[in-house]
C-alpha cells in the first residue's frame, strides 16, 4: 500500500509486531495489527493496542499472502452510506404482496 514513514513496535502483552505509519503524505499516525487468519484476537487485546491512543488498522494475513484491512475503532461509528446505483427490488416486492394480502 506504499505506506509512509513505517516502523515497527513491540508488544510483548499480545506477542505480536505491531506496525506505525503513514497511509500518505501528511496523513496521521496509525497503528497497524498484522494477524494471521487464524490467530484468535479478544477484546483485550484489541482494548490494548486501542489504549496507545492512535487509530487502528487491523489486518488480517491468509495463507496466500491476501490482506483484508478493518478499521477498528474506540467507539461506534456510523457507516458511510454505499455507493453506487443500487435499487432495493426485494423490500418493494414484499411490500407489494404484504399490501395485496
Amino acid at each position: 500500500r506504499q505506506w509512509k514513514e513505517v516502523s515497527c513496535v513491540k508488544s510483548p502483552e499480545l506477542q505480536v509486531v505491531l506496525l506505525e505509519g503513514k497511509e500518505k503524505e501528511g496523513a496521521p499516525v496509525q497503528t497497524i495489527l498484522p494477524l494471521p487468519v487464524h490467530r484468535l484476537l479478544s477484546h483485550k487485546s484489541i482494548r490494548h493496542v486501542l489504549d496507545r491512543g492512535l487509530p487502528m488498522l487491523l489486518c488480517a494475513v491468509a495463507s496466500d499472502s491476501t490482506l483484508v484491512y478493518q478499521r477498528m475503532t474506540d467507539s461506534l461509528v456510523t457507516p458511510d452510506p454505499p455507493v453506487g446505483p443500487f435499487q432495493d427490488v426485494g423490500r418493494r416486492q414484499h411490500r407489494k404482496r404484504r399490501q395485496q394480502h
